[in-house]
């Protein structure tokens, strides 16, 4: 009888902060469910174990409530307080998990602290020994990059926002010059991302835009005619997303028009300003129930596709995006969408002005709420254009469906690897 013959699943680490509930820990939650379907070894290499994370259906590991289980494994969470986890009380052969942060009785005088993460990340790097690291953001890219090195692992990194702004500081930026050249790939998601670099690493730079989420995917779209005088803002609620445009355009818009409702969803830094504004344009809503002609804070929730689909209008109000997913989500439910037309070209790689949404050109807020106000008082006046440009923006279901976008994925690695 013949031996059997062992085929080696080809592994890739995926590595960033944590798992909390961001775009890019979304995508790439969402890559590390797809490449385990199709048969990889997939390991998620996090610094944090966050206490507000996305949940994978094929996680291999399981986060515990206390210490007192004989599997528990101290880990920290963004804060660096202690949590525990069982890295094998999950799905078993499933998506494992490892944890990079430096626990305190690792660490040293500041000076150390970084040599030592680079240290540890290295050591993660020899012990998993990976076909392929992935890795998404800012000072993570550098530190994969750096930390791969000696170890010949080809690496690609993901810039997920603005390149300007992600790499801003004088030493983050020097760091990335110097690195990114050494990288296997640089992922982007518009090519005005692209644009950023020199030559160098332009000529590493692959464009993969994020795929839609199955969930959006899976979703009933709502007949237009169905739809409720609801307009809707999903994203963290910070400076960057700069939802005050929205609050400020929608006080003057309901004066006309007050059987509308503003519904915000996400939550944030800037949640207290933002409530407090809303409470002095007299549009909060209190009863937090969605009252007609108020401004209501939803939070973070799960399953947004329910929440939002019946909605009529979508606006986005960001000073910086990469790929927006959400706004490719509210066009794959048919919603009329408004779009800051905000750098790194996000919003215009999806929206053909006029046509599938509306783009507002950046500008002084004042004049971005202006804009913002002038698109909700057109698409209202007349609703035929509204329904057309929602029905227009599910052409994104086909562009951006998650098959397509994640075997580009597939296919970039199978060239790398």
């Amino acid at each position: 009888m013949a031996d059997k013959v062992t085929i080696k699943k080809k592994h890739i680490v995926m590595y960033i902060g944590s798992l909390n509930k961001g775009g890019a820990e979304r995508v790439m939650c969402n890559l590390a469910e797809y490449f385990y379907s199709i048969g990889y070894k997939v390991t998620l290499a996090t610094t944090y174990l966050s206490d507000d994370e996305y949940e994978l259906p094929h996680a291999g590991w399981k986060v515990l409530d206390k210490e007192d289980d004989q599997h528990a494994v101290k880990v920290l969470n963004p804060d660096e307080k202690i949590r525990y986890v069982d890295l094998k009380g999950g799905e078993p052969a499933g998506i494992g998990r490892v944890f990079t942060a430096l626990m305190p009785y690792e660490k040293g005088k500041r000076a150390q602290n970084f040599h030592r993460r680079i240290e540890k990340l290295t050591n993660t790097w020899e012990k998993l020994k990976p076909n392929l690291i992935l890795s998404f953001l800012g000072k993570n890219n550098c530190m994969a990059l750096q930390s791969a090195l000696p170890l010949g692992i080809p690496v690609v990194v993901s810039v997920r926002a603005t390149p300007s702004e992600e790499y801003a500081s004088f030493g983050l930026k020097a760091a990335m010059k110097v690195l990114f050249p050494t990288a296997a790939g640089v992922v982007v998601q518009t090519n005005g991302a692209m644009e950023y670099f020199g030559p160098l690493i332009k000529g590493k730079c692959r464009v993969l835009p994020n795929a839609i989420n199955e969930e959006f995917m899976a979703h009933d779209v709502v007949p237009f005619d169905d739809r409720k005088k609801v307009i809707v803002s999903v994203g963290r609620l910070d400076e960057n997303k700069n939802q005050k445009l929205i609050i400020n355009a929608f006080s003057y818009f309901v004066k006309d028009h007050p059987e509308y409702r503003l519904m915000i969803y996400g939550d944030g830094p800037t949640r207290d300003i933002l409530t407090k504004l809303c409470g002095k344009l007299g549009i909060l809503d209190e009863t937090g129930k969605g009252a007609d002609g108020k401004a209501t804070f939803m939070g973070s929730v799960d399953r947004i596709a329910d929440r939002i689909s019946d909605a009529e209008i979508f606006v986005l109000t960001s000073k910086t995006e990469g790929m927006p997913n959400a706004l490719i989500e509210a066009m794959s439910l048919g919603l009329c969408c408004i779009s800051t037309d905000c750098p790194c070209g996000g919003p215009a790689d999806l929206i053909k002005n006029g046509r599938d949404g509306i783009l507002i050109p950046m500008d002084s807020d004042v004049k971005m709420t202006a804009g913002i106000l002038h698109a909700l008082q057109r698409v209202t006046a007349d609703p035929t254009i509204a329904r057309k440009m929602g029905g227009a923006a599910l052409d994104v279901r086909e562009k951006y469906k998650p098959d397509s976008v994640y075997a580009m994925w597939r296919d970039y690695f199978e060239e790398l690897i």
